[in-house]
């Protein structure tokens, strides 16, 4: 692509974030979702490969859906109540049409379907921005209207996620795929926190996006888009390989890396909801999604050449590991010990 054209792109993106995430009002926020919507689209389908023209064209699909959604129950809720302002959705109706057309947005079930297709067929880079970038702007609408929504239809929406993101990760063998399922078991369980504690969901959001970004940037690094190719990479990349494995188990949520920290925090203000069953159920169907990750890191690190996989062997590169994956990867492993300063900041 174009270096040029990729720039255009890039400062959209960015524009369209910082519009729907620093509006009050809808027409705003819509525009801003519209303009990501429309910058992302070309660097789905820039490889001109059928399945990225799929992926981008099934994308395009669904959120212009969900934005139409979005800009109907802000019409409806102005129509009742005579408010634009993002926080004075007051009407039911409408709360329940944001709550599909934010879900649809992010891929939560019962409306996850596109998200795994679309991450397959999209570039290891843009998958990236689809798991993170793309996921911040619906996650500060449902920030900004959490007092409003239904928290009995966002835990039920929460438990399902972590079930299917869980149990459908489990029989894929496409890395990408996996990260897809990863990405629906995590909004799960930002999405169950939202209505009481909703810095915890950013807090989420934040350490996730870190987690995943460490993931992808190795993945894409080593050039791995199956199992079977990520089981010739250790002797190629070893320390890179060790890194993303202690990252992969940080993403399942296992003490003492990272991703054990926002897990612990909503276990634990669910606890104090009284909502100690749902807690109960969500944390043991993060078991299925660590089964998944651990199959990954067993297959990153522990099952060395020779083998009878039938793949193009590669040439063990001196090429240096960026520092951006360096940082980002020692992020995803380390922060736990300093868990009483981030959570204030927060």
């Amino acid at each position: 692509m174009n270096p040029q054209a990729k720039l255009i792109f890039t400062i959209s993106l960015l524009l369209g974030t910082a519009i729907t995430t620093s509006s009050n009002h809808w027409i705003m926020a819509w525009a801003g979702l519209e303009i990501n919507t429309l910058a992302i689209l070309p660097l789905i389908s820039k490889s001109h490969h059928p399945r990225a023209i799929e992926a981008a064209t099934k994308y395009f699909l669904v959120q212009a859906t969900a934005s139409t959604l979005l800009l109907f129950s802000s019409m409806t809720n102005a129509w009742y109540t005579g408010q634009w302002d993002i926080t004075q959705l007051t009407h039911p109706i409408s709360c329940l049409i944001l709550t599909s057309a934010i879900a649809m947005k992010l891929g939560l079930v019962p409306f996850h379907f596109w998200f795994p297709e679309v991450l397959q067929g999209a570039p290891l880079t843009t998958g990236l921005l689809l798991a993170t970038v793309m996921k911040f702007p619906p996650i500060t609408l449902f920030f900004l209207t959490s007092h409003s929504l239904n928290p009995t239809l966002l835990t039920c929406m929460a438990i399902l996620s972590a079930a299917l993101g869980g149990w459908m990760g489990l029989n894929q063998t496409q890395i990408r795929k996996i990260l897809a399922f990863s990405s629906i078991a995590h909004l799960g369980w930002m999405t169950i926190i939202i209505s009481f504690d909703p810095k915890l969901t950013l807090l989420n959001f934040y350490i996730y996006s870190l987690m995943t970004a460490a993931t992808f940037l190795a993945l894409n690094s080593i050039k791995a888009l199956k199992l079977t190719t990520l089981m010739t990479t250790w002797t190629k990349t070893p320390s890179l390989n060790a890194m993303l494995f202690l990252t992969l188990l940080s993403l399942a949520g296992l003490p003492p890396l990272t991703g054990f920290l926002p897990k612990w925090l909503i276990i634990q203000e669910l606890t104090k909801q009284s909502m100690a069953p749902a807690a109960t159920m969500i944390s043991l169907l993060s078991l299925l999604g660590l089964f998944f990750y651990l199959r990954l890191a067993y297959c990153t690190t522990i099952t060395l050449p020779p083998h009878t996989t039938n793949h193009m062997k590669q040439w063990h590169t001196n090429k240096p590991t960026h520092i951006t994956i360096a940082i980002l990867t020692t992020l995803s492993t380390m922060l736990l010990p300093i868990s009483p300063l981030i959570y204030p900041l927060s």
